[in-house]
C-alpha cells in the first residue's frame, strides 16, 4: 500500500514558484540574482491599508468569522461590483476565500467531476489545469496564438465546446500574455455561449486595474448580462493594492455555487484572516488614486522592458494592454549555442541558461502551455528591470 494518493499523479508543482524558490536559493549563495519569475507588485501595501489592519487588531477583531466573509467586507465587494463593473449581486452570491486561488479551486471542486470538461485558453495561468485534474475533470487547452493577440476567437471556442464542457475560464487581462479582451469580442464569446446553456464561466479579473494606453477593463458579465446567472466573476485585492501576502480573493455568482464554496471551505481552511479582511474593507472603499502613479510606472517600465527586448537579435514581443507581464517570443533563439557548446532547444533550456549565465530567473513559456516563449515581471525597480533586459540581451548575444 502506498501512502500518496495517485491524484498527485495528475499534477505538478507550480513552475513560476519552482523558478521563484531556485533563484531565492542561488541567491541565498550568494549569487547576483534578479528574479523577473514571480507575479508580485514591488509597491508596498499603501498606508491607510496597513493602519485598518492595525486597528482592527488594536479593538480585538482577531476571532473567527464567518466562513464566507465579513458582512461588511462583503458590502464592500458588492459596492465595488457595482462601481467598477456596473453589476448588481446580492451579498449572499459572494464569498471571500484566502486569495483568488482558493476562490477558484473551490468553485471547480464543488461542480467538476469525472468526465467534465473545462476550456482553458492557451497561454493560461500556471494552475487553471491542475486544478481541473485535481477535481478529477478534463483541460481542454485551446491554443490562442500571437496572431490572434493570444485571444479565444468565437471560432475557437465553438470547437472547443462539447456536450461534456462545463467551464470556460477566461483570464483578462491575462496572465501571461497581458493580453486585454474588448467588449466587443466579450460579446462574440457570449453569442457562442448562449448555444450552450451548459456551459458556465469563470471570469478571473484579478488584474483588472492593471491596464495601459487608456485601454478599458470589461468582464464578461457586464457586456452580456443575459448570461450573468452562468457566471463566477473572481477578484481580489492583491495585485491592484499590492496585498499578495495578505491572501484575500474573492467571487460573485450564483447563489447556490457560492454557498456550496462557502461549505467547502467550511472543512478546509474557514474564513480567511480576519485582519487581512479588514484591511480588504479599507483597500476597496478607500481612496483609488495611488493606483494612477502605479499604472504609469508599471506602464513606464514595460515600455524600458520592450524596447530592449525587441531591440535583441532573436526574441520579440508583442506590447501587453495590461498585468505585469512581458510574453516574450524565444523563437530566434531555438536551436543555438551556448559558448560552452550546448544546444538549446526548448523555452525551458533558455530559460535556465539566462538564469545559470547570467542570474536572470524568468519562467519559460511550456508553463503556460504556449512555446516557445519566456515570461518575464516587469513588476520590480526600474532600474533592476533595466539592468535584467540588459543581461538577457548580452545572454543572447553570447550564442552561437
Amino acid at each position: 500500500m502506498t501512502l500518496l494518493a495517485s491524484r498527485l499523479n495528475r499534477i505538478q508543482p507550480s513552475p513560476t514558484l519552482a523558478m521563484t524558490a531556485r533563484a531565492s536559493e542561488l541567491k541565498a549563495q550568494g549569487q547576483d540574482i534578479i528574479s523577473l519569475s514571480a507575479g508580485e507588485p514591488d509597491f508596498d501595501t499603501p498606508d491607510f491599508i496597513k493602519d485598518a489592519a492595525l486597528r482592527a487588531m488594536k479593538e480585538g477583531k482577531t476571532k473567527y468569522t464567518a466562513v464566507e466573509g465579513l458582512i461588511d467586507l462583503r458590502k464592500a465587494i458588492k459596492e465595488k461590483l457595482a462601481r467598477d463593473n456596473q453589476l448588481t449581486y446580492e451579498v449572499d452570491q459572494i464569498t471571500v476565500g484566502n486569495g483568488a486561488k482558493q476562490v477558484i479551486f473551490n468553485a471547480f471542486l464543488a461542480t467538476v467531476e469525472e468526465g467534465d470538461e473545462v476550456i482553458i485558453p492557451a497561454p493560461y495561468w500556471v494552475s487553471y489545469p491542475d486544478m481541473v485534474h485535481l477535481c478529477s475533470g478534463k483541460s481542454v487547452i485551446v491554443q490562442c496564438p500571437q496572431s490572434d493577440h493570444f485571444k479565444l476567437s468565437p471560432q475557437a471556442l465553438e470547437g472547443a465546446i462539447t456536450d461534456k464542457t462545463k467551464w470556460l475560464i477566461l483570464n483578462s487581462p491575462s496572465n501571461p500574455t497581458g493580453s486585454v479582451y474588448q467588449a466587443a469580442e466579450l460579446k462574440a464569446l457570449a453569442s457562442v455561449l448562449e448555444k450552450h446553456p451548459q456551459v458556465y464561466v469563470l471570469c478571473d479579473d484579478i488584474y483588472e486595474h492593471l491596464i495601459y494606453d487608456n485601454e478599458s477593463f470589461m468582464t464578461l458579465a457586464t457586456v452580456a448580462p443575459q448570461l450573468q446567472d452562468r457566471i463566477v466573476c473572481v477578484n481580489g485585492v492583491s495585485k491592484s493594492h499590492s496585498m499578495t501576502g495578505w491572501r484575500i480573493g474573492y467571487a460573485a455568482g450564483p447563489k447556490n455555487l457560492i454557498k456550496a464554496i462557502t461549505m467547502i471551505q467550511s472543512h478546509s481552511t474557514s474564513n480567511a484572516c480576519s485582519i487581512s479582511q479588514a484591511a480588504a474593507i479599507a483597500a476597496l472603499q478607500g481612496s483609488q488614486d495611488f493606483l494612477n502613479s502605479w499604472v504609469q510606472t508599471f506602464q513606464q517600465r514595460r515600455d524600458l522592458a520592450l524596447k530592449i527586448i525587441n531591440a535583441t537579435t532573436g526574441l520579440s514581443c508583442r506590447k501587453p494592454e495590461g498585468a505585469f507581464y512581458l510574453y516574450i517570443s524565444c523563437a530566434g533563439i531555438i536551436g543555438k549555442e551556448t559558448s560552452a557548446g550546448k544546444k538549446i532547444s526548448t523555452d525551458n533550456e533558455f530559460a535556465l541558461y539566462l538564469l545559470e549565465s547570467m542570474g536572470v530567473a524568468s519562467v519559460s513559456g511550456d508553463a503556460f502551455g504556449l512555446s516557445p516563449y519566456i515570461r518575464i515581471s516587469y513588476a520590480i525597480d526600474t532600474g533592476l528591470l533595466q539592468e535584467a533586459c540588459q543581461r538577457i540581451q548580452k545572454a543572447v548575444e553570447q550564442l552561437k
